[in-house]
């Protein structure tokens, strides 16, 4: 399950709701903390941003290499592994069931980001 700032600002809202009775408070110090946690995003994002555009491969290369990782784990387990055993060739391990979950959360990222170029949200 995902956790993001809304998940964040909605625990962050049931803890005033219980120690906060003034709604003048409450409204103050919500808006507190969604300035606080956007800030803390976007923190992030500048990092992230600086990071990437980088020329040493060591900085900005640990990206793509997560995804070839996941792309030659994929090749391995699906096709190369299946082939081996179909020839005759034993005891080659099965990679565990997190391989998937791992090459999926990032073509979920890839998707967000394709989608944010199509949208002109992005320069």
């Amino acid at each position: 399950m995902a956790f993001g700032i809304d998940d964040a600002i909605a625990a962050g809202l049931q803890v005033l709701n219980k120690f906060v009775p003034d709604p003048a408070a409450k409204a103050q110090a919500e808006a507190e903390l969604r300035s606080s946690l956007q800030l803390w995003d976007k923190a992030q994002t500048d990092v992230n941003a600086v990071e990437a555009a980088n020329p040493n491969i060591f900085v900005s290369g640990w990206r793509p290499m997560i995804g070839w990782i996941g792309a030659a784990g994929l090749a391995y387990q699906y096709v190369f592994r299946p082939l081996a055993v179909g020839f005759g060739v034993a005891g080659l391990p099965p990679l565990d069931g997190s391989l998937m979950e791992l090459v999926v959360g990032l073509l979920g990222f890839g998707g967000m980001r394709s989608w944010e170029k199509y949208k002109g949200l992005t320069k």
